[in-house]
């Protein structure tokens, strides 16, 4: 990268850490410092919530995802708007009357401790792993522009936000991540303005797409139902909508965003924009990816967008990587011309010749994925513990290599500013979990609000070092934006069927959805491990289970005790 570059990304990290330390400073309280007072008005809250999801993984990995898989993962969040609409109307009243401080708080007022501390220990195992991989991404960046190991740079990015989020608290997270968001949304919209200007002269964006598309890239819908298909119209539909419930109603990553509102109607209000905008910004953010697939067509593409791997074949076995290169070049040069071809045919409007093309064009991309493959090959006994995907890779690659100078700087801030601001949020949620519904109820009770602010910076320094350690294995775990999903959906299932009795099985008591979980869990887990079934539908089984195996126990378990005040046992 140029001086300018380096220039406009320091200080853009810089600005951000700085701002935090200087915007949470001074906060006594527990409720200053881990809900902001609840001081908020629905804009902040709003894009609270939008900054806390796009992490660097977002913005590296979706538009590899698209270039990989094509538009389809967009189902992923058809179920968004229709869950946030009856989170609006059943958990926000709930959590904001009882004034609690996260989401499990409420659970111990509903069932009994134990089923508290369990779910709680649920979010905390789950969501300190999917820290990690937030992490992990722009730590991957910046072992690209550096040279170093990701495990240097992983323990770097961990640091800066661990400073701000344990000096800060929840106001510091909240307000940087209105500037991070205004650095990603002007980052991104530049590399696309800027991406379709480097397309080839006579290349238009909608030549790039027709191209894309005619290779399987813009397939968004697909209406099939297949529960081995990953991603449907129906799994998204449905088993997102499951998985969305347990996000935003019972994460408390996300919970504690909307708690920050000054009341329902800006928590609401909050919620349901995030709502309204999720689907659209995730479309874009995949077509950005579909269209650096249709730019690639026309522009030599490396054959491993991993720098990594590539430097790696060549010092260890450089004759055989440099007939790779010779035959890579060679097939895409004959999916350029069918390209060519293919677009033409389309402009003349000859539906003939356009087939023909468009068939020939099938035929070299299959060649250069046969190439490709050789290399994954040839990769693997180079490095047996990989698996040549590089999907990670690939946006990382083309903003470095083609996008001018100063605004690789600008990009790369983006990328590092959605890292931060989502991963401050989760270590945030983690430290106000770990102490309000462990440390408080089993640990030590009746403290001073100081007492409790100091653990909450330490062990938000725990759960940073924690995410670090995870990072450490991220590589192996292919597309991030899809493993910190399935990550996810091991455990929101089950979370989100103990919140959902709490609601609305008003008969059923705390041991019998404590077994319920557990049973739940072991099904999710098994699933998994044992059948092809996509991760979107784990969500529907944890859930379904945990409702149905606690309202068959509640019987042979007798009728709960008295209930305490809600939000007392604090």
């Amino acid at each position: 990268m140029s001086h300018l570059d380096w220039l406009v990304l320091g200080g853009s990290l810089v600005f951000i850490v700085v701002y935090g330390v200087v915007k949470g400073r001074h906060q006594g309280d527990m409720r200053s410092y881990l809900q902001a007072g609840r001081s908020f008005s629905w804009p902040l809250v709003a894009l609270s919530i939008m900054a806390t999801q796009a992490s660097a993984i977002t913005f590296l990995s979706t538009p590899g995802q698209a270039y990989a898989d094509g538009m389809r993962f967009v189902q992923f969040y058809f179920g968004l708007p229709l869950a946030t609409i009856v989170l609006s109307v059943t958990a926000i009243p709930i959590y904001h009357r009882l004034k609690v401080y996260t989401a499990y708080e409420y659970l111990e007022g509903r069932f009994d401790l134990k089923t508290r501390t369990m779910t709680a220990i649920l979010f905390l195992l789950q969501r300190g792993l999917a820290t990690g991989l937030t992490i992990y991404a722009p730590a991957l960046v910046l072992s690209v522009l550096l040279g170093w190991s990701v495990g240097t740079t992983t323990l770097i990015m961990g640091t800066l936000v661990v400073v701000y989020v344990s000096v800060g608290g929840t106001r510091a997270v909240s307000k940087t991540q209105v500037q991070q968001l205004a650095i990603i949304l002007l980052g991104m919209a530049a590399a696309c303005i800027v991406l379709v200007r480097l397309l080839p002269d006579g290349v238009s964006a909608s030549d790039a797409f027709r191209v894309a598309g005619r290779l399987g890239r813009l397939n968004a819908v697909d209406f099939s139902f297949d529960p081995s298909n990953r991603y449907s119209f129906w799994s998204g539909l449905i088993g997102g909508f499951f998985l969305q419930l347990s996000y935003f109603g019972t994460d408390q990553s996300q919970v504690q965003r909307y708690l920050t509102g000054r009341s329902i109607t800006q928590s609401r209000l909050g919620l349901l924009f995030n709502g309204l905008v999720k689907v659209p910004m995730q479309f874009c953010i995949l077509l950005v990816g579909a269209l650096v697939f249709g730019f690639y067509q026309f522009v030599l593409p490396p054959l491993f967008f991993n720098p990594v791997d590539t430097a790696r074949l060549e010092k260890e076995r450089p004759a055989e990587t440099a007939r790779l290169e010779a035959r890579h070049r060679e097939a895409f040069s004959e999916r350029k011309a069918a390209a060519e071809a293919y677009v033409k045919a389309r402009r003349a409007g000859d539906d003939g010749a356009a087939a023909r093309a468009g068939a020939a064009l099938e035929d070299a991309q299959g060649r250069t994925d046969a190439v490709r493959a050789d290399g994954v090959k040839l990769l693997k006994e180079v490095r047996p513990g990989s698996d040549g995907r590089d999907a990670n890779y690939v946006f990382l690659r083309f903003v470095l290599e083609h996008l001018p100078v100063g605004l690789v700087g600008l990009v790369l801030a983006a990328v590092f500013a959605a890292s931060m601001g989502s991963s401050a949020a989760e270590l945030n949620a983690l430290s106000t979990t770990a102490v309000v519904d462990v440390y408080l109820r089993l640990v030590r009770k009746g403290a001073r609000d100081a007492h409790y602010v100091q653990v909450s910076k330490g062990i938000t320094v725990f759960w940073g070092l924690f995410a670090v350690a995870f990072a450490q294995y991220a590589s192996r775990l292919g597309t991030l934006i899809e493993a910190v999903n399935v990550l996810g959906s091991l455990f929101y299932g089950t979370i989100l069927g103990v919140f959902l009795v709490a609601f609305f099985l008003k008969k059923v008591g705390g041991t019998a959805v404590f077994w319920g979980a557990v049973v739940a869990e072991v099904a999710v887990v098994s699933t998994f491990a044992l059948t092809d079934v996509s991760f979107l539908w784990f969500n529907v089984i944890g859930c379904l289970v945990t409702l149905g195996v606690a309202a068959a126990l509640q019987p042979l378990v007798g009728r709960r005790g008295p209930v305490p005040t809600p939000g007392s046992a604090r």
